[in-house]
This record gives structure tokens, sequence and C-alpha cells, in this order.
């Protein structure tokens, strides 16, 4: 077997379940799950009917590269959006099945073990897991840049040592940030592309919240979009996206990578051997989601709602406020984060991710320990009522 398996840990949501075992969630009440960050709005019709109009398509395999036409959409979705004009949708941008598959096989393309020593791939902390487990599997050692309040989430640099920059490959963010939501502004790119110029190493930005944001007119930076305003190009640069938060379609795996040409044609190269290409019906529909707005707007709405009112009645008991963007709100727990999240399904059948599951021990401290993760993913009746039932727990506490 693989070596790198062993250096796997336990997924945060089999912690959770191994947590709650033996947990007897009160009758009295009716579950609300809010520990995952799936999408619970409906999925728009529209890409439902382009789906079946797509199934003819199942006739062929496809090509790891997509269509021409989706790419071609999504080219211009990032024009749009990002005010990237002319980016090339036949160098610069590929179809992927979602930034989850995307985040771990772009690490296994760009990570080089052959170099004389152990490469790193930096990663934020908490994080999304997905980051070390493809960093392991890569042979790459992993570094952990914390995030924490009393730095507004930002990165500390220099809390790793010049031969550790020497070292590092990959670096890997998100923005706006899973679980903070902390979004990168144009000063943080800059110092972030300094390093990677005087390093050598690639930078990949994991978007998938980017439209998940409480303010029309004013969405999240983007990496790519950065770059153009710094007047740089995309060298050792790369955006991933998803449809999957921002038009409610987790189920299709949908998104992209884009980017600096040059590793874009070793990672096609990579995902032909891998055996990854969209399904035509996906790309279909893909095409159809990546050509309107109008059902992201509306989605935004439904989460603003939510924010607007349940962040005030948690503000009470948990200090939260709004994050910059993204679904979740990061909570700080007056009891160890673990024991919040076990009886509070124990009392109040609310569930909830302790952070310290989305996160390791580095430079001394686990950031996550403390707080928990709730997403707003349900509808709106429902999140105000765990949102009153979290209330009265904490206060309770």
């Amino acid at each position: 077997m693989n070596p790198y398996l062993s250096k796997l840990q336990t997924y945060p949501f089999e912690k959770l379940r191994q947590l709650l075992a033996g947990v007897t969630p009160n009758p009295a009440y009716s579950e609300v799950k809010l520990s995952i960050g799936e999408p619970q709005h409906e999925t728009p019709a529209f890409i439902k009917e382009a789906l079946i109009g797509g199934l003819g398509g199942l006739s062929s395999y496809p090509s790891t590269i997509g269509q021409p036409a989706l790419r071609r959409a999504i080219a211009d979705w990032m024009e749009q959006r990002y005010g990237l004009e002319g980016i090339n949708p036949d160098t610069q941008i590929l179809p992927v099945n979602g930034s989850r598959e995307a985040l771990f096989s772009f690490t296994q393309t760009v990570v080089d073990p052959s170099k004389g020593y152990v490469p790193i791939v930096v990663s934020p902390n908490p994080f999304y897991q997905i980051y070390e487990g493809g960093a392991f599997l890569a042979g790459a050692d992993v570094r952990f840049l914390n995030t924490l309040p009393e730095t507004n989430f930002g990165f500390d640099y220099s809390s790793l040592s010049e031969d550790e920059w020497r070292r590092v490959q990959l670096m890997i963010v998100c923005s706006p940030g899973n679980p903070t939501g902390k979004v990168f502004d144009l000063d943080d790119w800059k110092e972030l592309f300094a390093l990677s110029d005087k390093y050598g190493f690639v930078i990949a930005s994991d978007e998938c919240y980017s439209e998940i944001y409480f303010e029309e007119g004013k969405p999240p930076l983007g990496g790519l979009q950065a770059a153009k305003l710094l007047g740089r190009n995309f060298d050792r640069l790369v955006m991933l996206s998803s449809l999957s938060k921002r038009s409610n379609v987790p189920g299709m795996r949908s998104g992209f990578v884009a980017g600096d040409a040059t590793i874009l044609k070793q990672y096609l190269l990579y995902r032909t051997y891998h055996g990854c290409a969209m399904s035509p019906a996906f790309q279909t529909a893909s095409i159809a989601a990546w050509q309107d707005e109008t059902h992201v707007v509306a989605n935004r709405e439904q989460y603003c709602k939510k924010f607007a009112s349940v962040t005030p009645m948690l503000g009470e008991v948990l200090g939260v406020s709004m994050p910059d963007a993204s679904f979740y709100l990061w909570a700080k727990t007056p009891i160890a984060d673990t024991e919040f999240a076990r009886r509070l399904v124990a009392d109040y059948n609310v569930y909830v991710l302790p952070g310290s599951f989305l996160a390791r021990e580095a430079h001394g401290v686990n950031p996550g320990a403390g707080y928990v993760r709730i997403a707003l993913v349900a509808p709106l009746e429902k999140c105000l009522d765990a949102a009153e039932r979290i209330r009265q727990f904490t206060q309770q506490l």
C-alpha cells in the first residue's frame, strides 16, 4: 500500500460521527444540521432542464479538456466577474469535477519530489482537509499558517523559516476563507505575490465561496483579478472555482481551474491519464449555469437574509460578527468546542462542527480549538429556529 496513506487523519465529519456516538438527540426538537457546508437551496429549474437536454451526450466519451462551449462560457463569466478580458479558453481554462477533485489532482501535478529535499505545501489553518491530504499523497510535507482573530485572520509569514520557504513548492489560499470568511485584499495579494517571486512557488487560490457575499456590486477580489490590477501576468498562479455554492448544484461536481497556461498544459496531461473528464450532460448544464447571473443574485439574497437575522442573535451569546463572505459563522465557544457540539445535539438537536476538527496544532496552538463552524445552509426558518436553540443552550452554560 502507498505508505503516505498512513499520514492521513480521520476526516472531520467522521470525527464528528465518533464524537456523537452514544448521544441521543432531544426528541422534543426536530433535527437541524448546520455542520456541513452543503448548499440546501433549490437547484434552479433551468439547470435541471439543461441537464436533461444534454443527456444525448452520454453516447460519447467526453474529452478531458471539455467542450469548447463550456470553456468559452467560463471565459465570458470570468471577464464579466473579474474584468479578465482576453483570457484564453483554450490554454488558460480547464473544466474540472468540482474544486475538491481539482485541489487534490493539481497538487499531484505541481509537487516535484525529485529536487533532493522534501517539498513543502503551505496551507491556512484552519483549512479544507483536501489541502493536507493532497500534499501528503504527493510526497510533500505541510506547513500551516494560523489564521487568528487577533491578526484579523491574516497570515504571519514569519512563522516559517527561510529554509522552509526555500522548500515551498505550492501555497494554497482560500478566499473567501473556510471557515472564517476572510477575503484577501489587494495588499494581501501583493505580499503573497512577492513571496512567490522570491521563492518560486505556485499559488493555488481556492475561490469556491466567491459568489456568496453580502453587498451587491462589491464582490470579493479574486487572485487572477488581483494579479491584473497589480500589472502582473498569471505566472505560477491559478484559481479554482465551482458551481456548487454559486448555483446550488453540489451533486453535479462542476468547476474549473484557470490561470498560468504553462502549468495548465501539464495539468491537462496529468488529467488525461487521471481519467476525470466531466460528463457531457453536466457540461451542458454547466454552460447554462455559467451564462446566467439572475439565479446567483437570488441565491445571495437568501444568504443575506439569513445572516442579517441570525448573526445578531448569536452575536449576543457567542460574539459572532458578519464574515467578509461565504456562508459560515465562526463562533467562539464558552466551553470546549467538542463538548459544545456534543451537548448541543443532546439538548437541542442542532449540529455544528467543532473548529478543532478543521485545524492542526501549529506554532504551539490549534487555532480551531474553542470555536465551532456554523453553516447557514438550511432554509431561513430552520436557521432562525436553530439560532434560537443555540442561544438558549449557550445562556444555560
